[in-house]
Protein backbone atom coordinates (compact mmCIF):
# COMPACT_ATOMS: atom_id res chain seq x y z
CA UNK A 1 0.00 0.00 0.00
CA UNK A 2 1.48 3.34 -1.04
CA UNK A 3 1.92 6.14 1.45
CA UNK A 4 -0.57 8.97 1.57
CA UNK A 5 1.00 12.07 0.03
CA UNK A 6 -1.98 13.93 -1.42
CA UNK A 7 -4.84 14.66 0.98
CA UNK A 8 -6.76 16.92 -1.40
CA UNK A 9 -10.53 16.37 -1.14
CA UNK A 10 -10.17 13.10 0.78
CA UNK A 11 -12.72 12.40 3.53
CA UNK A 12 -11.03 12.12 6.92
CA UNK A 13 -12.38 11.36 10.39
CA UNK A 14 -10.35 12.54 13.38
CA UNK A 15 -11.46 11.43 16.84
CA UNK A 16 -10.47 13.43 19.90
CA UNK A 17 -10.53 16.50 17.67
CA UNK A 18 -11.64 18.92 20.39
CA UNK A 19 -8.20 19.23 21.99
CA UNK A 20 -4.58 18.12 22.11
CA UNK A 21 -3.16 15.81 19.47
CA UNK A 22 -6.52 15.20 17.82
CA UNK A 23 -7.16 18.91 17.39
CA UNK A 24 -3.69 19.43 15.96
CA UNK A 25 -3.99 16.54 13.53
CA UNK A 26 -7.45 17.67 12.39
CA UNK A 27 -6.17 21.19 11.64
CA UNK A 28 -3.10 19.86 9.82
CA UNK A 29 -5.06 17.37 7.72
CA UNK A 30 -7.64 20.02 6.80
CA UNK A 31 -4.89 22.49 5.88
CA UNK A 32 -3.61 19.92 3.40
CA UNK A 33 -6.93 19.74 1.62
CA UNK A 34 -8.92 16.95 3.29
CA UNK A 35 -12.58 17.31 4.20
CA UNK A 36 -12.55 16.54 7.92
CA UNK A 37 -15.17 15.17 10.30
CA UNK A 38 -14.32 16.36 13.80
CA UNK A 39 -15.31 13.79 16.42
CA UNK A 40 -15.42 14.32 20.20
CA UNK A 41 -17.88 14.78 23.05
CA UNK A 42 -17.53 18.55 23.54
CA UNK A 43 -19.59 20.24 20.84
CA UNK A 44 -18.50 23.76 21.76
CA UNK A 45 -14.83 22.88 21.43
CA UNK A 46 -15.47 21.12 18.12
CA UNK A 47 -17.26 24.20 16.82
CA UNK A 48 -14.19 26.30 17.61
CA UNK A 49 -11.96 23.94 15.63
CA UNK A 50 -14.43 23.80 12.76
CA UNK A 51 -14.64 27.59 12.53
CA UNK A 52 -10.86 27.84 12.50
CA UNK A 53 -10.66 25.33 9.65
CA UNK A 54 -13.42 27.05 7.67
CA UNK A 55 -11.84 30.48 8.07
CA UNK A 56 -8.70 29.02 6.50
CA UNK A 57 -10.76 27.81 3.53
CA UNK A 58 -11.18 24.18 4.62
CA UNK A 59 -14.18 21.89 5.10
CA UNK A 60 -15.13 20.62 8.56
CA UNK A 61 -18.10 18.66 9.87
CA UNK A 62 -18.81 18.71 13.60
CA UNK A 63 -19.71 15.24 14.84
CA UNK A 64 -20.50 15.07 18.54
CA UNK A 65 -19.79 11.50 19.63
CA UNK A 66 -18.64 9.63 22.72
CA UNK A 67 -16.22 7.08 21.29
CA UNK A 68 -16.81 4.95 24.39
CA UNK A 69 -20.29 4.15 23.05
CA UNK A 70 -20.40 1.67 20.15
CA UNK A 71 -23.90 2.83 19.19
CA UNK A 72 -22.76 6.46 19.07
CA UNK A 73 -19.78 5.53 16.91
CA UNK A 74 -21.98 3.66 14.43
CA UNK A 75 -24.40 6.59 14.20
CA UNK A 76 -21.59 9.09 13.69
CA UNK A 77 -19.88 7.01 11.01
CA UNK A 78 -23.14 6.71 9.07
CA UNK A 79 -23.71 10.47 9.34
CA UNK A 80 -20.19 11.26 8.11
CA UNK A 81 -20.66 9.05 5.04
CA UNK A 82 -24.03 10.67 4.36
CA UNK A 83 -22.65 14.22 4.64
CA UNK A 84 -19.12 13.90 3.20
CA UNK A 85 -18.94 10.56 1.40
CA UNK A 86 -17.01 7.33 2.03
CA UNK A 87 -14.37 7.55 4.75
CA UNK A 88 -10.85 7.32 3.32
CA UNK A 89 -8.75 8.42 6.31
CA UNK A 90 -9.37 7.56 9.96
CA UNK A 91 -7.26 9.07 12.73
CA UNK A 92 -7.99 7.57 16.15
CA UNK A 93 -6.65 10.18 18.56
CA UNK A 94 -9.37 10.11 21.23
CA UNK A 95 -8.29 8.92 24.65
CA UNK A 96 -7.36 10.01 28.12
CA UNK A 97 -4.94 9.19 30.89
CA UNK A 98 -4.75 9.45 34.65
CA UNK A 99 -1.48 9.10 36.48
CA UNK A 100 -2.09 7.02 39.58
CA UNK A 101 -0.87 3.84 41.21
CA UNK A 102 -2.76 0.68 40.28
CA UNK A 103 -3.52 -0.10 43.94
CA UNK A 104 -5.23 3.26 44.33
CA UNK A 105 -7.32 3.28 41.15
CA UNK A 106 -11.05 2.63 41.12
CA UNK A 107 -11.62 -0.48 38.95
CA UNK A 108 -14.56 1.20 37.24
CA UNK A 109 -12.29 4.01 36.09
CA UNK A 110 -9.81 1.52 34.66
CA UNK A 111 -12.66 -0.23 32.85
CA UNK A 112 -13.93 3.04 31.39
CA UNK A 113 -10.43 3.95 30.24
CA UNK A 114 -10.24 0.68 28.31
CA UNK A 115 -13.68 1.35 26.84
CA UNK A 116 -12.58 4.74 25.50
CA UNK A 117 -8.90 4.23 24.67
CA UNK A 118 -9.11 0.77 23.13
CA UNK A 119 -12.68 -0.13 22.21
CA UNK A 120 -13.26 3.38 20.87
CA UNK A 121 -10.43 2.74 18.40
CA UNK A 122 -11.67 -0.74 17.48
CA UNK A 123 -15.26 0.44 17.02
CA UNK A 124 -14.29 3.33 14.74
CA UNK A 125 -12.15 1.03 12.60
CA UNK A 126 -15.04 -1.40 12.31
CA UNK A 127 -17.39 1.45 11.39
CA UNK A 128 -15.04 2.86 8.73
CA UNK A 129 -14.20 -0.48 7.10
CA UNK A 130 -17.25 -0.68 4.80
CA UNK A 131 -16.27 2.65 3.18
CA UNK A 132 -12.66 1.60 2.75
CA UNK A 133 -13.50 -1.84 1.45
CA UNK A 134 -15.93 -0.42 -1.08
CA UNK A 135 -13.19 1.76 -2.57
CA UNK A 136 -10.31 -0.68 -1.96
CA UNK A 137 -8.27 1.98 -0.22
CA UNK A 138 -7.90 3.58 3.17
CA UNK A 139 -5.45 4.90 5.71
CA UNK A 140 -5.87 4.38 9.45
CA UNK A 141 -3.68 6.15 12.02
CA UNK A 142 -3.96 4.90 15.59
CA UNK A 143 -2.44 7.06 18.31
CA UNK A 144 -1.00 4.74 20.94
CA UNK A 145 1.67 6.02 23.35
CA UNK A 146 5.26 5.48 24.38
CA UNK A 147 3.57 3.75 27.33
CA UNK A 148 2.03 1.41 24.75
CA UNK A 149 5.49 0.04 24.01
CA UNK A 150 7.20 0.35 27.39
CA UNK A 151 5.19 -0.08 30.60
CA UNK A 152 5.56 2.76 33.09
CA UNK A 153 4.88 2.91 36.84
CA UNK A 154 2.02 5.21 37.81
CA UNK A 155 0.39 4.51 34.41
CA UNK A 156 -0.50 0.81 34.61
CA UNK A 157 -4.10 1.00 33.41
CA UNK A 158 -3.31 3.61 30.79
CA UNK A 159 -0.37 1.56 29.52
CA UNK A 160 -2.61 -1.50 29.29
CA UNK A 161 -5.07 0.37 27.06
CA UNK A 162 -2.29 1.61 24.81
CA UNK A 163 -0.59 -1.80 24.60
CA UNK A 164 -3.98 -3.02 23.38
CA UNK A 165 -4.04 -0.35 20.67
CA UNK A 166 -0.51 -1.33 19.65
CA UNK A 167 -1.43 -5.01 19.35
CA UNK A 168 -4.62 -4.24 17.44
CA UNK A 169 -2.76 -2.04 14.97
CA UNK A 170 0.06 -4.52 14.36
CA UNK A 171 -2.43 -7.34 13.75
CA UNK A 172 -4.79 -5.37 11.51
CA UNK A 173 -1.90 -3.96 9.48
CA UNK A 174 -1.36 -7.49 8.17
CA UNK A 175 -5.05 -8.39 7.87
CA UNK A 176 -6.08 -5.27 5.99
CA UNK A 177 -3.08 -4.63 3.74
CA UNK A 178 -4.34 -7.11 1.09
CA UNK A 179 -7.58 -5.08 1.01
CA UNK A 180 -5.73 -1.85 0.19
CA UNK A 181 -5.95 -0.45 3.72
CA UNK A 182 -2.79 0.85 5.43
CA UNK A 183 -2.46 1.11 9.21
CA UNK A 184 0.11 3.15 11.10
CA UNK A 185 0.64 3.25 14.86
CA UNK A 186 1.91 6.45 16.47
CA UNK A 187 3.80 6.49 19.78
CA UNK A 188 3.83 10.00 21.28
CA UNK A 189 6.36 10.45 24.06
CA UNK A 190 6.23 14.00 25.40
CA UNK A 191 4.03 16.41 23.45
CA UNK A 192 2.85 19.63 25.06
CA UNK A 193 -0.93 19.29 25.49
CA UNK A 194 -3.45 19.96 28.25
CA UNK A 195 -3.17 16.29 29.26
CA UNK A 196 0.07 17.26 31.02
CA UNK A 197 -1.41 19.58 33.60
CA UNK A 198 0.39 20.73 36.75
CA UNK A 199 -0.83 17.76 38.81
CA UNK A 200 0.44 15.30 36.22
CA UNK A 201 3.79 17.05 35.85
CA UNK A 202 4.30 16.83 39.61
CA UNK A 203 4.24 13.04 39.26
CA UNK A 204 6.89 13.04 36.54
CA UNK A 205 10.67 13.53 36.74
CA UNK A 206 11.61 17.20 36.41
CA UNK A 207 14.19 16.38 33.76
CA UNK A 208 11.40 15.42 31.36
CA UNK A 209 10.02 18.96 31.22
CA UNK A 210 12.73 20.08 28.83
CA UNK A 211 11.95 17.19 26.46
CA UNK A 212 8.46 18.23 25.38
CA UNK A 213 7.79 19.12 21.76
CA UNK A 214 4.94 21.24 20.39
CA UNK A 215 1.82 19.79 18.78
CA UNK A 216 2.66 21.24 15.35
CA UNK A 217 5.99 19.38 15.29
CA UNK A 218 4.19 16.18 16.29
CA UNK A 219 1.63 16.57 13.48
CA UNK A 220 4.27 17.27 10.84
CA UNK A 221 6.20 14.15 11.88
CA UNK A 222 3.07 11.97 11.74
CA UNK A 223 2.07 13.22 8.27
CA UNK A 224 5.59 12.72 6.92
CA UNK A 225 5.58 9.14 8.23
CA UNK A 226 2.18 8.50 6.64
CA UNK A 227 3.42 9.91 3.33
CA UNK A 228 6.27 7.42 3.19
CA UNK A 229 4.00 4.51 4.11
CA UNK A 230 5.45 3.87 7.57
CA UNK A 231 3.79 1.31 9.80
CA UNK A 232 4.84 3.02 13.02
CA UNK A 233 6.49 6.18 14.24
CA UNK A 234 7.70 7.36 17.65
CA UNK A 235 7.46 11.10 18.27
CA UNK A 236 9.95 12.60 19.01
CA UNK A 237 11.85 10.01 16.98
CA UNK A 238 14.98 10.33 19.13
CA UNK A 239 13.32 8.22 21.82
CA UNK A 240 13.18 5.18 19.54
CA UNK A 241 16.61 4.00 20.69
CA UNK A 242 15.06 3.01 24.03
CA UNK A 243 13.28 0.10 22.32
CA UNK A 244 16.69 -1.30 21.41
CA UNK A 245 17.88 -0.94 25.00
CA UNK A 246 14.88 -2.93 26.21
CA UNK A 247 15.53 -5.63 23.62
CA UNK A 248 19.19 -5.99 24.56
CA UNK A 249 19.16 -5.07 28.26
CA UNK A 250 15.61 -5.46 29.62
CA UNK A 251 16.65 -5.75 33.26
CA UNK A 252 18.79 -2.64 33.07
CA UNK A 253 15.99 -0.58 31.54
CA UNK A 254 13.48 -1.79 34.13
CA UNK A 255 15.81 -0.83 36.98
CA UNK A 256 16.55 2.56 35.48
CA UNK A 257 12.89 3.33 34.89
CA UNK A 258 11.99 2.36 38.45
CA UNK A 259 14.88 4.40 39.86
CA UNK A 260 13.71 7.49 37.98
CA UNK A 261 9.95 7.21 38.41
CA UNK A 262 9.31 5.62 41.82
CA UNK A 263 11.03 8.07 44.21
CA UNK A 264 8.66 10.91 43.25
CA UNK A 265 5.55 8.90 44.21
CA UNK A 266 5.06 9.52 47.95
CA UNK A 267 2.03 7.22 48.26
CA UNK A 268 3.90 4.21 46.85
CA UNK A 269 4.37 2.46 50.21
CA UNK A 270 1.13 3.54 51.86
Amino acid sequence: MAGLRDLTDRVAVVTGASSGLGRGLARTIAARGARVALVARRTDRLQEVAEEIRRAGGTALVETCDVGSREAVERSAAHVVDQLGPIEILVNAAGYARHCLFKDQDPSEAEHMMRVNYFGVADWIRAALPSMRATNRGWIVNVSSFAGRLGQPDEASYAATKFAVTGLTESLAMELEPLGIHLMCVYPVLVRTEMFDDATLERMPRRTRSSFIEVDEFCDTVLRALARGAFEVTVPRRFGFIYLIRLLFPGFLRRQTAAIRLPILPELMR
